[in-house]
């Protein structure tokens, strides 16, 4: 596999240019075509050095392949990547903006049990411009007339965006860089399973995002139930790293709480939920539960899912319950990609 030019920011992008003995106004011609979301050879560049450049970068590093809308006007992508593994994607429309929801991994190894991601476990890691490119990608599907199509990004399609570091980091930092997409850390959500001590890491990079994570229980055994990570990380040690985090960046956190039946909505999960809590700068975002088929978990009714946020807010929580968008067109994370993988 190539190397990806979409990993680089203006200031590489500009040094190899000047490497390769190319004037520096180059750079900024190559930079403009990569996010308007243009593969290398239809960039208003001379030939020459699109085939210096295509001998060693991919010309495409990513293309959507599949699109499904929804009767509610959401749209869920499936990526090809160029050595062939497939990704997927969700754009989501508000009246404030369009949020569009990236994958960082191929894959997954967190072995969460509501989640399709992780059914074949992880691939492998995507490079920061291969997250990048997503976002170019559906980006210039919908700018209109220069006007940025995409306005908020959330890392929470297939993958743990903290298991892949690295990546994840120098990809907010190229989105939100002058002069490119321009896309603001503070309407960046990261969600992540509860990897400690890369909560704490990020706190310390400068990047004001939404730090969200997914907590699911209100007791270290019913998490590890569904989720493998609980076995490593308790929810004591993930509400300190969020202090801090807080502490650091200024930032309201955010805990997601999967509705499963039978499993987590009783009146003593809201009741401990308001325990563990109550007065923390943070905020609960109940989920009904989009059931994967080869998991044996069932969503919570409608009726019984406000039932469950009132509690929270009687008991003093911020809460919501978020709106179910998406649905008819499998918006889980996982289940466009496992279909296609299955056939």
């Amino acid at each position: 596999m190539k190397k990806i030019l979409q990993d680089l920011s203006f200031a590489e992008l500009e040094s190899l240019i000047l490497s390769l003995g190319e004037k520096k106004f180059r750079a900024k011609q190559l930079y403009d075509g990569l996010m308007r979301g243009k593969k290398i050879s239809a960039i208003n560049i001379p030939a020459s050095l699109k085939g210096r450049l295509t001998e060693e970068y991919e010309d495409e590093p990513l293309k959507i392949i599949k699109t499904l809308t929804s009767s509610d006007g959401t749209e869920k992508y499936l990526f090809a990547l160029a050595d062939g593994n497939v990704i997927e994607g969700v754009l989501m429309k508000y009246k404030y903006g369009n949020t569009q929801c990236v994958s960082t991994q191929v894959g997954c190894r967190m072995g969460c049990k509501f989640c399709a991601s992780t059914l074949g476990g992880l691939i492998r890691n995507l490079t920061s411009g291969e997250i990048l490119c997503q976002v170019l990608a559906v980006n210039a599907l919908h700018s209109d007339g220069g006007k940025r199509g995409v306005t908020n990004v959330v890392l929470m399609g297939s993958g743990e965006p903290l298991d892949n570091y690295a990546n994840t980091v120098s990809f907010i930092k190229n989105l939100s860089a002058e002069g490119g997409i321009n896309i603001s850390p503070r309407n960046v959500s990261l969600s992540t399973c509860g990897i400690v001590p890369a909560i704490y890491r990020l706190a310390e990079e400068g990047l004001p995002v939404n730090l969200t994570v997914s907590l699911h229980q209100t007791t270290d055994d019913g998490r590890a139930r569904t989720m493998p990570v609980a076995k490593k990380y308790t929810i004591d040690e993930i509400l300190k790293a969020c202090a801090f985090y807080f502490e650091k960046t200024g930032r309201r956190y955010i805990f997601e709480y999967s509705l499963i039946d039978g499993e987590n909505c009783f009146d003593k999960n809201a009741e401990e939920l308001i325990c563990l809590l109550k007065g923390k700068p943070c905020h609960v975002n109940l989920i009904r539960l989009n059931e994967v088929k080869e998991r044996n978990l069932k969503a919570l009714s409608d009726k019984r899912a406000y039932a469950f946020l009132g509690l929270l807010e009687k008991g003093g929580l911020s809460a919501t319950l978020r709106r179910q968008i998406g649905s008819d067109i499998g918006g889980a994370c996982g289940q466009l990609r496992a279909n296609y993988l299955e056939k």
